[in-house]
């Protein structure tokens, strides 16, 4: 037997991380399919390139600059305007979701989500010794209100974790129902008089479909809402590691308390500048990402299955009688998706032209 002390509920436990497979289509972790341009290689290249010269120095532990230019980002994409103290970033939306969770739950603490929903959320509580509790999503996976009104109250959470679009489903979040959300969990937090955080995880807002709202529009007047986004998905940077959130200026000094120093390298703040530099190029390679998914899902229908609409880089479809043989036979073609999710579905992100079409043949040769 061990004599480290680690901790037991770390006991069995297997780090998290989907399959990596070398096949000629990757479809399983969501990425942008799409690399960076010559052109922003060359602007990263640049900018790193001046910050590499001041590697002596720690770098600005408060990233103001790259934070000035997220609120810039953000007031264009949705329209919301927010000064630079509301808005915070670190090494990707798990770091963000982590340095949350540090600050507002802990022991002796609940963090609240619906399943089916992303599978990295228990591991968030998990870290920071926080209770989990889970809810169910209706059949259609949307939430159900009284529902979610009614595990709060009993449960008196320090977090509610909702993401929209929800992964792996795809399906966003209503605002009438984010409003009546938010309305409830003013007063259900671990004590008597607290709120609940409402923390809604906005991976994949870009992708969504014209009509649908970000969440960042009620941040006005709901002083215990957290919007969390990322730079992984619309932005093509997986590889950068960059999340950042937004939220009154009480919550961010929360988490500024609760965060190490220096977290964010200035070779990191450089390179995400120069993707926000080159945002209008990147919008129009989401929209080109977005209607491929739309055709995606109309193909996927054409085919008989069932295929939930979808506001994100990804497609949930099914059912399948057994899920595992359909994902072996597309692995055996060459093409990896995500076996996660409600029993007989699988996930396939949207990739290039060639890859959907490549996928969808291999598809109807697995079924």
């Amino acid at each position: 037997m061990s004599s480290l002390p680690y901790r037991p509920e770390f006991a069995g436990e297997r780090p998290y991380g989907a399959p990596q497979i070398d096949v000629p289509v990757r479809l399983n972790v969501n990425e942008n399919p799409y690399p960076p341009s010559p052109e922003l290689v060359a602007e990263i290249e640049r900018r790193v390139g001046q910050a590499a010269r001041s590697l002596n120095r720690y770098p600005d532990r408060d990233a103001t600059a790259l934070r000035e230019d997220l609120a810039t980002y953000l007031a264009g994409e949705s329209g919301v305007s927010l000064p630079p103290s509301n808005v915070w970033a670190a090494n990707g939306s798990n770091e963000v979701m982590l340095q949350i969770l540090t600050a507002f739950a802990g022991p002796g603490r609940a963090v609240v989500s619906f399943l089916p929903t992303y599978s990295m959320y228990p591991e968030y509580a998990r870290d920071t010794s926080s209770r989990w509790v889970t809810g169910r999503r209706r059949e259609d996976f949307a939430l159900d209100a009284s529902g979610v009104e009614e595990v709060m109250r009993r449960e008196r959470p320090a977090v509610l974790l909702l993401a929209s679009p929800n992964n792996p489903t795809g399906t966003a979040l209503p605002f009438s129902q984010l409003r009546e959300i938010l309305r409830v969990a003013r007063g259900t937090g671990p004590k008597e008089g607290m709120a609940s955080l409402v923390v809604v995880d906005e991976a994949y807002a870009e992708f969504r479909r014209s009509g649908v709202p970000s969440a960042l529009e009620l941040l006005a007047g709901n002083p215990h809402l957290v919007v969390t986004r990322t730079m992984s998905k619309a932005f093509g940077a997986a590889g950068l590691r960059l999340g950042y959130m937004a939220a009154g200026r009480d919550v961010v000094d929360q988490v500024m308390v609760a965060r190490l120093p220096y977290h964010l390298s200035a070779l990191t703040q450089a390179a995400a500048r120069a993707a926000l530099a080159h945002r209008e190029a990147l919008a129009r390679q989401v929209a080109a990402i977005r209607d491929e998914r739309d055709g995606l899902v109309s193909r996927l229908r054409g085919l008989g299955l069932d295929v939930t609409d979808s506001d994100a880089n990804f497609v949930l479809f099914g059912a399948f009688a057994d899920r595992h043989a359909v994902w072996r036979a597309l692995l055996e073609r060459g093409v990896l998706v995500r076996e996660i999710g409600p029993e007989g579905h699988l996930r396939v992100s949207v990739g290039t032209p060639g890859e959907n079409a490549a996928f969808l043949a291999a598809l109807q040769e697995a079924m």
